[in-house]
């Protein structure tokens, strides 16, 4: 099924979910650890929504947007969907910066899936990929002056768990839906 949505050609795939080879995220040490991915969890290509575009402003936004109003539509919290357009946003200019070192004719590849229980969002480019544990930690004293890091410290953060596939070049985030606070 194809359908549009601001410009954007967006639809809903049904392709099997071939030859990732997902990793958990190594635990870092944390105040508020989030839990790991459950080793077979796949987002589900069979109810999910796709988008394979440019990595410029007008689409990024277009994406985030979308997202948001599927999240919208299935009545998250606020603060849910604060936490996933900021993890989003932060992995597509990932995707941009590190993944295609700047090319914005690259094209990106982002799929989601909004229920009741959670949002899964997957964001892939076409780059060598990375090594997310060799990342240093820029909370560390000797790395709080050097940039990089921090963008993947705040996916980390805001998001229920993450993981990369082994090659480094796709990352897929989870958001649990948070409990509405009492009185809302």
């Amino acid at each position: 099924m194809i359908s549009t949505h601001r410009g954007l050609r967006i639809r809903a795939s049904g392709r099997p979910n071939r030859g990732e080879n997902d990793v958990k995220a190594r635990p870092r040490r944390r105040r508020h650890p989030s839990p790991a991915p459950p080793a077979e969890e796949k987002l589900r290509l069979d109810a999910c929504w796709h988008w394979e575009g440019r990595t410029a402003a007008e689409d990024v936004n277009a994406v985030l947007g979308f997202v948001a109003e599927a999240m919208d539509a299935a009545d998250y919290p606020d603060r849910d969907l604060f936490a996933v357009r900021l993890a989003l946003a932060e992995a597509l200019s990932n995707a941009l910066r590190h993944g295609h070192r700047g090319d914005p004719t690259r094209p990106v590849r982002v799929r989601h899936h909004v229920d009741a229980r959670r949002v899964l969002v997957e964001v892939e480019d076409q780059g060598d990929g990375f090594d997310p544990a060799r990342v240093p930690d820029p909370r560390a004293p000797e790395n709080r002056e050097r940039p990089g890091g921090r963008g993947l410290v705040l996916m980390r953060a805001y998001m229920t768990w993450v993981r990369y596939n082994g090659r480094g070049n796709c990352v897929t985030m989870c958001k649990d839906r948070s409990a509405r606070p009492t009185g809302a």
